[in-house]
């Protein structure tokens, strides 16, 4: 009877072991349509075989586990694929906006009204006492700069966009983290390798971290059983275990990183937006101070992490003193400063300036990391920070892409105001003037104007030399006396006039000079840090040549006013009154004539000269102005143009990493169907084994009657 038991035992595992392989078949069938299933298949395990007579017999099978079909090391790849074909892809999308709003502005906007303001300028030269003339360059050059100002706007609103977006991914990658850790402790519960496979669990958490790394570059450490670890590439911890390390999206802030020596405890502060990071390095150490002499510690300046330095005009890294807060130094736009501590600046002393919002890592253990996707000015990634995904892709397109086209656009302004003005500014209208107001103020009226202190937008175009004025009796219109025109002395105790340095004289020594000057024919002050001159009754005057660029630098006399794609426009005064436009120029008997046209020709013939247009991340560009646009737009072009290469290429390698995958993980129906079939035969063998060892017991128990 024990054999026939046996025999028994055996059918009956055999026909569980058949139930549970047409239940794994079954389920693999039901998910065939279920995004992120794996197949699961049943290992059978033979019984132990017991030593008889005529040798040992087995008990049978049993369904030893269910396991599931699942390739790591191509889900791996996959997902590093992936999340480079998604930083493409985004950036692609966004760009063929950005591509239909310069193509635009090229074909019927920005271009041809560039081209438009020199040909009012030649029409002007031919004839410049004609108001029509004058009336239409005005109205041409509104045109031309509501372009300016609507393009500048549009990639604004870009860039505000990218902020939402980025905002809603890294909402997304904590609530990601967050499930990926919930189910490491799941899995920690139902997870017993070779027996209890956690196999939903398992897929469940697969295709969370397939999401993840949509959004942003990952490494993961499967050690089994919930032991399961999330990395950016970068190295920062996401996921350990049951534990979730959330990432933040913030708005400005500084780090520091001292050198050990150092034991500075004040604090470094900025004012001011940029899309650049700023790498402040001590190369001096020293106290903060206003004064920056000797004892003054002093800092240089990157803007790619450390890999190149500011430079300056002698090609030699570009030293700034470490101010306090009263004295800020200006660099590129952004105000730095320093706060005290009881101790000083050490030279090695790093801090990195992020004026803009950013990205940093939430460590227990660590402080906040900044972990922002950085471009270097060579277009390569800076490796230690995010490298992919959709979040990588937003950041390249609001700082890399659209900052930087936005940068040109300034600089493009920043040129024609500049080129324009510095032609202006020694011109003459229909009528001398009664007064001027300065455009360009200045942060401190007692620095030297080429300071970053001094806070002048122009200040590093100044040169020294001087700027001639004129003098008028208005009721004869003649030159008021014959010592009533020259240049400017800007130390009168020294014999002989003495030029404008820009490196020594401030604003304060500006309105000076012209007061010691020509302080019988007007009077110059500063209003809101602007110099102003307004003639004394019965005078009048003029500027004439100026080698220093002090009056383009100051908006004396100009025709823009502004500095950027956003500011720039016409000075208030010349919009309200085309008489005040300066066709012509005082000429060597101290007359300036209607019909001269010497100043509107020179700024015609702009159209066609070089002329210096500088950014931050190239090399200073010598071409005309209408060159350097068209530029920007083939860069435009041609950014477009990479994205959509490298997200088709991406794209087309991640989608044949995951027809691999399929091909493993995949339900293929016709193999289920057979495995089906195969399943049911072997219930019914194992069914039919059950009954012939019944009627077997039968039999036996039929003898013993």
């Amino acid at each position: 009877m024990s054999g026939l038991t046996s025999l028994l035992n055996i059918g009956n595992s055999a026909l569980f072991a058949s139930q549970s392989a047409i239940q794994v078949t079954g389920n693999n069938i039901a998910n065939v349509n279920t995004t992120g299933y794996s197949r699961q298949a049943v290992r059978f395990e033979e019984g132990i075989s017991i030593d008889s007579r005529p040798g040992q017999l087995g008990t049978g099978a049993k369904a030893a586990e269910v396991y599931r079909y699942f390739n790591k090391f191509v889900e791996e790849q996959f997902n590093d694929r992936n999340a480079i074909y998604k930083r493409w892809d985004t950036q692609q999308e966004v760009l063929k906006s950005v591509e239909s709003l310069f193509n635009e502005a090229n074909s019927e906007g920005l271009n041809a009204m560039m081209n438009q303001f020199f040909k009012d300028w030649q029409e002007l030269a031919k004839r410049p006492d004609d108001d029509a003339v004058r009336e239409a360059l005005l109205a041409h050059t509104e045109n031309m700069l509501m372009l300016f100002h609507d393009t500048d706007q549009n990639l604004q609103s870009m860039q505000s966009q990218m902020d939402d977006f980025i905002k809603q991914e890294v909402t997304s990658v904590n609530d990601l983290i967050t499930r990926i850790a919930d189910l490491n402790k799941e899995i920690q519960i139902h997870d017993i390798p070779g027996s209890n496979n956690a196999n939903t669990l398992l897929d469940q958490r697969n295709q969370l971290v397939r999401e993840l790394a949509e959004k942003m570059d990952v490494d993961v450490i499967d050690n089994g059983s919930g032991d399961f670890t999330v990395n950016t590439k970068a190295g920062h911890t996401l996921v350990d275990g049951g534990e979730a390390f959330a990432i933040d999206f913030t708005g400005p802030a500084s780090y520091k990183s001292l050198n050990p020596a150092s034991s500075f405890d004040g604090s470094i502060g900025f004012d001011g937006q940029d899309e650049y990071e700023y790498t402040v390095e001590v190369m001096q150490s020293g106290t903060i101070t206003s004064n920056a002499g000797s004892g003054a510690a002093m800092f240089r300046v990157s803007l790619d992490g450390g890999r190149t330095w500011m430079k300056d005009e002698n090609g030699n890294d570009k030293l700034f003193a470490a101010r306090p807060e009263s004295d800020k130094v200006n660099v590129q736009g952004i105000d730095i400063y320093f706060n005290a501590g009881t101790q000083d600046l050490t030279k090695g002393d790093t801090f990195t300036v992020v004026p803009k919002n950013h990205l940093k890592w939430i460590s227990p253990t660590t402080e906040d990391l900044n972990i922002t996707p950085q471009s270097f000015l060579d277009g390569t990634d800076n490796s230690r920070r995010l490298t992919g995904g959709s979040i990588t892709g937003y950041f390249a397109l609001r700082d890399f892409n659209i900052g930087r086209y936005r940068e040109r656009l300034d600089s493009l302004s920043e040129s024609i105001a500049w080129e324009v003005n510095r032609l202006h500014s020694q011109g003459g209208g229909e009528n001398p003037l009664s007064n001027l107001y300065g455009t360009y103020s200045v942060d401190k009226t007692d620095q030297p104007l080429s300071s970053p202190s001094s806070g002048l937008h122009y200040g590093n175009r100044l040169a020294e030399g001087n700027v001639t004025v004129y003098a008028y009796d208005t009721s004869t219109g003649e030159l008021a006396s014959s010592a009533s025109f020259g240049p400017l002395d800007f130390d009168p105790a020294t014999p002989g006039i003495q030029n404008f340095d820009p490196d020594v004289h401030s604003l304060e020594d500006v309105r000076d000079a012209f007061n010691n000057s020509m302080g019988n024919y007007l009077t110059a002050s500063i209003q809101d840090n602007k110099l102003v001159l307004n003639s004394k009754s019965g005078y009048a005057f003029q500027l004439g040549t100026d080698t220093s660029g002090l009056s383009a630098a100051l908006g004396l006399n100009t025709f823009f006013k502004g500095e950027s794609a956003a500011t720039l426009a016409i000075r208030d005064d010349v919009r309200q009154n085309s008489s005040l436009i300066n066709a012509g120029s005082v000429n060597g008997g101290a007359e300036a004539n209607d019909g001269d046209n010497k100043t509107a020709l020179a700024i015609g013939q702009l159209k066609d000269k070089d002329v210096r247009i500088d950014t931050a991340f190239e090399t200073s560009s010598n071409q005309t102005l209408q060159e350097y646009y068209n530029s920007l737009v083939g860069t435009v072009g041609a950014d477009t143009a990479n994205a959509k290469f490298n997200s088709m290429f991406n794209q087309t390698l991640a989608k044949d990493l995951n027809e691999r995958q399929n091909e493993v993980a995949g339900v293929n129906l016709d193999e289920e169907m057979s495995n089906l079939i195969k399943f049911q035969h072997s219930y019914k063998a194992a069914a039919k084994l059950i009954t012939t060892a019944d009627q077997m017991m039968q039999t036996v128990l039929g003898l013993k009657n």
